[in-house]
């Protein structure tokens, strides 16, 4: 029904930048959200970054101002442009969609994220 594939991550060195996307295939409602979770080896699942359909944003504390997610909607595409980059950003960033107001939430794949110090 509906697929989520993330790209771009990589091996960057701390201070750097990276984007990574998110494109969304199926059956995607007008009203939803799309963003970013991430989670470390021994660590939960945590929000990084998310957006609405209509550009309302929201982001986790530790990344504000350094990383700036944005969408595409005729693409179904969201990014997450990443910079300054520090090694506790190394985790799999992992995509996500809620619809409206349905009660299911998709996931994509995972794309894993590495910053050396």
């Amino acid at each position: 029904q509906v697929q989520l594939v993330e790209s771009g991550g990589g091996l960057v060195q701390a201070g750097g930048s990276l984007r990574i996307s998110c494109v969304a295939s199926g059956s995607i409602f007008s009203i939803n959200t799309m963003g970013w979770y991430r989670q470390a080896p021994g660590k939960q699942r945590e929000l990084v970054a998310a957006i609405t359909n209509d550009g309302s944003t929201n982001y986790a504390d530790s990344v504000k101002g350094r990383l700036t997610i944005s969408r595409d909607n005729a693409k179904n595409t969201v990014y997450l442009q990443m910079n300054s980059l520090k090694p506790e950003d190394t985790a799999v960033y992992y995509c996500k969609l809620s619809q409206g107001w349905a009660p299911y939430v998709y996931w994509g794949q995972g794309t894993q994220v590495t910053v050396s110090s």
